[in-house]
C-alpha cells in the first residue's frame, strides 16, 4: 500500500470520501500539518509516495527529507510556495488544479460588489444597534464594471453580470480584444478601465502592484474596488487614503497584507468600517471547490502512482 501525505487542511473535507477513493486504489491518506514544518512533516514525508500540499512551503529540503516521493499535487491554482526547479531536478512531477475554485471565486466577488454597493454589512449592524436609517445604494445592472485579469475567474465574473444587464470592461494583456470580445466584455487597457469604470476588481495573478496612489488618481469618484485575488495588487496606505477622501466609495476583498497577521492594516481602522468589507479568504471556500480541487489533486497523484501522466501537469513544463 502507497503513501499519499495531505497536507490541506480541507482535503476531503467536502461531500465526496476521497479517503476511500485512495483506499480503493490501494493507497493510504496520512495527514500533515498545513504550515508544513519540516520538522514535524519530516517522519511523514519520510514514508510518503505522494503529497497533495497545501498552501505552506514546498522546499528542496523537504523534497531531500522524502526519498521515496514520486509526484506533488498542488491542493489549488498557485505554485508560488513550491521549489518548482528542485522538484524539476529531482524527477517529481508537481500538478495543481486550474479551474477547481474558479466558480466559488466568482460568485464571491459578485457577493462583495453587492454587498458594497448596497452597504449590507453596515446595514446588519446598524440594525443591531437600532438604527434603521436608510442608506442609498446603487444598483448592479446600472454600474459599468471592470475586470482586471480576464483568465477563468475573470470570464466567470463577466458571465454573472450578463443576468444584471451590466456594462463590462475587461483587461488582460495575455487576451487578444477578439478573444475578449467573444467572451463577453469589451476590450479596454488597464488604464482606460481605472477611469472609466464604476465597480472594479481584481483577478490577476500577484506579484505586480495595480493599484496605487497614481492610479487612484484617476479613477471616478466613489469607484467600489473588489480584491478577491492577491494582498500586493493593491498599495493598502494609499486605499485608506482614497476611501478618506471619497475618491474610493468602497473596498471590499477577501485577502489583506500579511492576511491573519493584517491586524495593523490601515484598512481595518475604525473610520473605515462602513466603507471597507474583508472576508476570511472565503472565496474558495464551498463545498463544491473542495471537492474539485480534492479529485483533480488526488486523480493527478493516482495517476503518477499507477505510470500513467498526471492530467494537470506544471512539472515538467508543457
Amino acid at each position: 500500500m502507497g503513501v499519499i501525505l495531505a497536507t490541506s487542511r480541507s482535503f476531503s473535507d467536502g461531500d465526496l470520501d476521497l479517503i476511500e477513493r485512495a483506499r480503493a486504489a490501494g493507497h493510504e491518506i496520512v495527514r500533515g500539518p498545513a504550515h508544513h514544518d519540516l520538522g514535524e512533516l519530516a517522519p511523514l514525508l519520510a514514508a510518503a509516495d505522494g503529497w497533495i500540499a497545501g498552501t505552506g512551503p514546498v522546499t528542496d529540503e523537504h523534497l531531500a527529507a522524502a526519498p521515496g516521493l514520486r509526484v506533488i499535487a498542488r491542493y489549488g491554482v498557485g505554485t508560488e510556495s513550491v521549489d518548482l526547479a528542485a522538484a524539476e531536478r529531482r524527477g517529481i512531477p508537481v500538478t495543481n488544479t486550474p479551474g477547481a475554485n474558479a466558480d466559488a471565486v466568482a460568485d464571491h466577488a459578485l457577493a462583495l460588489m453587492l454587498a458594497a454597493l448596497r452597504f449590507i454589512p453596515d446595514g446588519d449592524r446598524r440594525v443591531r444597534a437600532g438604527d434603521w436609517a436608510v442608506r442609498r445604494g446603487r444598483e448592479l445592472g446600472a454600474a459599468t464594471v471592470g475586470i482586471v485579469g480576464f483568465g477563468r475567474i475573470g470570464q466567470g465574473v463577466a458571465r454573472r453580470l450578463s443576468g444584471f444587464g451590466s456594462r463590462v470592461l475587461a483587461a488582460d494583456p495575455y487576451l487578444p480584444a477578439d478573444r475578449i470580445a467573444e467572451l463577453g466584455a469589451e476590450p479596454v487597457d488597464v488604464d482606460d478601465l481605472f477611469r472609466t469604470a464604476d465597480v472594479i476588481t481584481l483577478h490577476a495573478p500577484g506579484g505586480q502592484r495595480l493599484v496605487d496612489a497614481e492610479r487612484l488618481d484617476g479613477i471616478r469618484p466613489g469607484t467600489v474596488l473588489v480584491n478577491t485575488a492577491r494582498p500586493d495588487l493593491v498599495d493598502e496606505r494609499a486605499l485608506a487614503a482614497a476611501l478618506r477622501d471619497g475618491r474610493l466609495g468602497a473596498y471590499a476583498a477577501d485577502t489583506l497584507d500579511g492576511d491573519t497577521a493584517a491586524s495593523a492594516s490601515p484598512l481595518l481602522d475604525a473610520d473605515l468600517a462602513e466603507r471597507v468589507i474583508v472576508t476570511p479568504h472565503l472565496g474558495a471556500q464551498t463545498t463544491q471547490a473542495v471537492d474539485n480541487m480534492g479529485s483533480m489533486s488526488l486523480d493527478d497523484v493516482l495517476a503518477v502512482l499507477a505510470g500513467r501522466a498526471p492530467a494537470h501537469p506544471v512539472v515538467p513544463r508543457t
